[in-house]
């Protein structure tokens, strides 16, 4: 808590929360924040709701500490990394996992027909390099990834079986998750699958070492994780980044990166398995807080936005009884 930065002195230092000696009492504040949050599902399986920014502008997992607490419980553990493998699982595996010192044993991938379409612009076969791209994604960790096609109601047999295909022909482990229709039973398949994958030896492995500069960093992510050409930096972003790698506390932080959760790309108009592109940074942050350097690809709003019709508007005190209402 005391890291955060919350504004620059004249000479251009950063003055911190510790700074202004309020750094206590916010963890004070915070304190109770630091609990994971024990939910169930409707058939009484335990589930730890902590933490979970939107990996497309933040590290987008779980806490480190509810995965130690689901570690402690159960002789399996799922814990969540959002929006796929390029940035969801790449900051698990490099960050989390390097933070929290836990390695997995296997990656699920979830699927949809419904996804796999709209990356084949409606062509369900023209989309598969899509998720193609994501197993060797999985597989350049040194994991061995297990695919889940998230089934609707609207999905017929034969799409079912040309994602089965194409998913076994590259090697992958793969099921069919029904849990919409007949809850737990209808993952049945789906954990079979995990156990077996969980049973093999894991060559888990980084992308990257600390030592490696910043800017090495980024262009290991762009062409091996994201399959650019390469990386273009602004004249800001270039100045930015010597700043940060002439400083010894911030050249060894963590590398988060920011773009766009709908493409492999940096632009969500490039569907598929983009070929052919450059990385565009445009700015980098530092988060000292957190303990990132946050490198911005292409044009993305660092704050989500809200529904039209957010919920919050359904939120409110019934002034007759007392209770919370429009939260269920």
């Amino acid at each position: 808590m005391g890291r955060i930065v919350m504004a620059y002195d004249k000479r251009g230092n950063p003055v911190t929360t510790e700074d202004l000696e309020v750094a206590g009492a916010m963890t004070a504040l915070m304190s109770r924040a630091l609990l994971p949050n024990l939910m169930q599902t409707i058939e009484g399986q335990p589930v730890l709701v902590h933490a979970g920014p939107f990996a497309n502008i933040a590290i987008g997992q779980s806490s480190v500490l509810a995965d130690r607490v689901g570690l402690a419980l159960s002789d399996y553990h799922i814990t969540e990394s959002g929006f796929g493998a390029d940035i969801g699982y790449e900051k698990f595996w490099n960050l989390k996992c390097r933070l929290g010192g836990l390695t997995p044993h296997c990656s699920v991938i979830v699927a949809t027909v419904r996804a796999l379409k709209m990356h084949g612009n409606g062509d369900l076969e023209a989309g598969l390099p899509n998720l193609a791209a994501h197993l060797e994604i999985v597989r350049l960790s040194g994991v061995a990834p297990v695919v889940c096609l998230n089934h609707f109601d609207a999905d017929t047999a034969d799409e079912v079986a040309v994602v089965r295909r194409a998913v076994e022909a590259a090697g992958a482990r793969f099921a069919v998750s029904r849990h919409w229709l007949l809850g737990g039973e209808g993952a049945l398949e789906l954990a079979d699958a995990v156990v077996e994958a969980c049973a093999q030896p894991s060559g888990f492995r980084y992308l990257y070492d600390l030592a490696m500069p910043h800017r090495q960093r980024v262009e290991a992510i762009a062409t091996k994780v994201y399959g650019a050409d390469g990386v273009t930096w602004t004249p800001e972003a270039q100045a930015r980044l010597a700043e940060i790698q002439a400083d010894p506390a911030l050249a060894s932080l963590g590398t988060c990166m920011v773009k766009t959760h709908l493409s492999l790309s940096h632009d969500p108009a490039f569907k598929g398995r983009p070929r052919g592109f450059t990385l565009p940074v445009r700015d980098v942050l530092v988060f000292r807080g957190a303990g990132f350097v946050v490198p911005i690809a292409g044009e993305i709003k660092l704050l989500p936005g809200t529904a039209s019709d957010a919920a919050f508007r359904k939120i409110d005190i019934d002034t007759a009884t007392g209770r919370v209402r429009g939260m269920f």
